[in-house]
């Protein structure tokens, strides 16, 4: 399962990690969030050790969320050394996601 960052631990998984990090912004009552949801689980697995896969509840998480301006779900950020670098906003495929983190790597 890709790690569930939140208020509290995002400073040590994001901001101090080495390596790139990819962000999915969601919710529960998205449907766009849920098609993404085992996109985002695969990756996980396959970056395992490459770069660190993440999701952020945006109901639960109010301070990243307003942090990086988050208007609409599902968002995914891509970061480098806690930068972000890269921005996807709605469900794309996952080809365009692992395109875009290969690159970053």
């Amino acid at each position: 399962m890709a790690l569930e960052i939140n208020d509290g631990n995002y400073a040590e998984l994001v901001e101090k990690s080495d390596k790139v990090v990819m962000i999915d912004f969601w919710a529960e009552w998205c449907g766009p969030c849920r098609m993404l949801t085992p996109i985002v689980e695969e990756m996980y697995k396959e970056f395992d050790g490459k770069a660190v896969i993440g999701k952020v509840n945006v109901d639960d998480n109010p301070e990243i969320t307003n942090k990086h301006g988050i208007r609409n779900i599902p968002t995914i950020l891509f970061l480098k050394n806690g930068t972000v670098v890269d921005k996807v906003v709605g469900a794309v495929p996952k080809a365009n996601l692992t395109t875009k983190l290969n690159g970053l790597l």
